[in-house]
């Protein structure tokens, strides 16, 4: 017997089961309920009216619960939403039955009262039934394949919508080994109730006392819209408890995502470090970006990509992924196609400094809006080689932005750094000069809007402080830290993002936005908290190493020029430089284009000390 058909039994033999069972309970209740209206004396015409009633009103109601999807839900799993299906199929099959009663002046039907009844005890013996196979289900199938020994007794640290959800997915899963015996949660008017019956047994503050007290093993920290502060001070008491931890990501990493039980994971410094989750003007991004051919370039880098995941859950008509990385190109590809079934995407792997490949891009795709990405970021490497760094940077941005001009795109973005103000390093001076020719060429240009967005270091970025100093605990240390007084300023990938589509939404032309950082942070304070995420002690563990200020370094980045124009935006996070009087916009893309044709492109010295005649914040690092 071919699969096929097998497949056709087992689903038919399936159906007739729970049909017969359906049908028992159909033609038991309306009995049952025409007993209780004559108090078990049934007098001889009703009787006759009882089996005349099942006739028509059994195949009626199997008709009722086909339609509301009770025939495919398998029994043993049962939700709210499979609960509201099935009230609707008992109260479409009332309806019915109070109609024939009234269109037969109540000669075809059981008396209304019994089908009242029969509405109430019907539901609730479905209701029944689909709870207690759930129960069988949870309690004794997956009971079975419960992991070996006894489950770890767990603590949710969050008694709210995320630890209510996770809690439920881990009691429906018994083989993950966990037992989640009560909950601790700050809201004074929690502590003493019940959670799905676990107890809300105290604050947070009580965690040391209360895990001897409940034999605690194991903490899930559930609250993704917590401060960071409340996080890091949880962790540390878990850290010198050596309690087993584990934490759900925050509102903006989680995204449109559902809590569950997979996203569970180590703490990590971004968790430490990150901020709450920011307000955007959905409805203004959507509006924004869907329905629109949306290009990123450096689609394939940290930013880049996370612009590309976030502007796909907007639904643009088009999705153009350009980097001249070939991998990192086909990894994002692949991702969005595996997450945003139906987006149409196309990946385009070039350079943005290759003007024939751009051109044929912009004229064959018409991108409507552009969020321009692709740079060289490195400060250490760049310094050693600034003619790659203004190429890419600066040329790269002007190019596109001509290009943008051209094809008429309404809104162009450049994502910038802090490190462009008041530039000690050629990443920094280029990026500035980026942002130079974007302010000349919105004087000259009336349908593209072009804006710039600076914000400071994101956590987790490839090649930033936080995997370096991951792989250097890894391998047993030292960590190496440039200076003991070093700051940046650290902003999650995620809110990163969010804020630059918040920024394209204000645009209006010739802006510099400059994104609210919060405090920065000392780079080896962060050292130690990683060092103490990883199970070991600073300086006994693992050392810490001084290293020295590497080329083109600074001790900390200022956000904004000295005395710039800043005003407020209509979002509390952006700000923004009225007019940037720091340095003149004049006439800087001729001489870019004319240092590209200078035969003394490729001397560092000189390249560095033209730079600085365009860029006149710009300070030559001599270490």
């Amino acid at each position: 017997m071919k699969l096929s058909s097998w497949r056709i039994i087992k689903v038919g033999g399936r159906n007739l089961a729970v049909g017969v069972t359906y049908l028992a309970i159909i033609v038991v209740s309306l009995w049952l309920s025409v007993l209780l209206r004559f108090d078990f004396d049934v007098p001889y015409f009703y009787s006759e009216q009882l089996w005349t009633t099942l006739i028509w009103f059994a195949p009626s109601k199997l008709f009722f619960l086909l339609l509301f999807s009770q025939f495919r839900s398998l029994l043993t799993f049962f939700s709210i939403s499979d609960a509201t299906r099935l009230l609707l199929a008992m109260f479409c099959s009332l309806l019915l039955g109070v109609t024939v009663w009234y269109a037969s002046a109540g000669q075809a039907v059981v008396p209304r009262s019994s089908l009242l009844t029969d509405f109430l005890v019907s539901t609730m013996a479905f209701g029944v039934l689909r709870t207690t196979m759930r129960v069988y289900r949870e309690q004794v199938i997956e009971s079975k394949h419960t992991s070996v020994g006894h489950p770890k007794r767990v603590a949710i640290v969050g008694a709210g919508s995320a630890g209510s959800t996770l809690l439920r997915e881990i009691q429906s899963k018994r083989g993950l080994g966990m037992q989640v015996v009560c909950f601790f949660d700050d809201d004074e008017s929690k502590i003493g109730g019940a959670l799905h019956g676990r107890r809300i047994a105290g604050r947070q503050k009580d965690l040391p006392r209360l895990i001897r007290e409940w034999c605690i093993t194991r903490v899930i920290i559930a609250m993704p819209s917590a401060a960071p502060l409340v996080i890091r001070q949880t962790v540390e008491v878990l850290n010198q408890l050596g309690i087993e931890h584990d934490i759900l990501p925050s509102v903006t990493q989680l995204l449109r995502k559902s809590v569950s039980v997979s996203h569970l994971r180590h703490v990590e410094p971004e968790d430490l470090l990150g901020r709450q989750a920011v307000k955007l003007d959905d409805a203004g991004i959507r509006d924004l970006i869907s329905n629109r051919k949306i290009l990123v370039t450096g689609a394939g880098g940290s930013i880049g990509a996370e612009l590309c995941r976030q502007i796909a859950l907007y639904k643009p008509a088009l999705l153009v992924l350009l980097d001249r990385s070939e991998p990192a190109l086909f990894q994002i590809e692949q991702e969005l196609i595996g997450t945003c079934p139906g987006l149409k995407l196309e990946a385009l792997s070039t350079s943005v400094t290759d003007c024939n490949s751009m051109e044929k891009a912009f004229a064959r795709l018409r991108p409507e809006v552009v969020f321009h990405a692709a740079a060289h970021k490195h400060v250490p490497l760049m310094e050693s080689q600034p003619y790659e760094a203004i190429f890419n940077n600066s040329s790269g941005t002007q190019a596109v932005g001509r290009l943008a001009g051209k094809y008429g795109v309404g809104t162009f973005v450049l994502v910038s750094t802090d490190k462009a103000v008041n530039p000690t390093n050629v990443m920094g001076a280029s990026k500035r000069l980026a942002e130079l020719i974007l302010l000349e060429l919105q004087e000259n240009e009336s349908r593209t809007q072009f804006s710039s967005v600076r914000f400071g270091n994101v956590l987790g970025s490839s090649g930033s402080v936080i995997p370096v100093f991951r792989k250097q605990i890894a391998e047993g240390g030292p960590v190496r830290v440039t200076h003991p007084d070093i700051t940046r300023y650290f902003m999650s990938i995620p809110e990163a993002v969010g804020l630059v589509l918040q920024c394209a939404l204000q645009a209006r032309g010739g802006e510099v936005f400059v994104l609210d950082m919060g405090e920065p942070v000392k780079i080896i304070d962060l050292a130690r908290q990683m060092i103490e995420l990883s199970g070991f002690k600073a300086d006994e563990d693992i050392q810490i190493a001084f290293t020295g200020l590497r080329p083109g370094e600074k001790l900390y980045e200022e956000p904004i020029h000295i005395g710039a124009d800043i005003a407020r935006t209509a979002h509390p996070k952006i700000l923004t430089l009225r007019r940037d009087k720091t340095q003149s916009a004049n006439n800087v893309n001729a001489q870019l284009t004319s240092y590209l044709a200078d035969g003394l492109l490729h001397d560092p010295t000189a390249s560095k000390r033209w730079l600085g005649t365009i860029v006149g914040e710009y300070r030559i690092w001599k270490g």
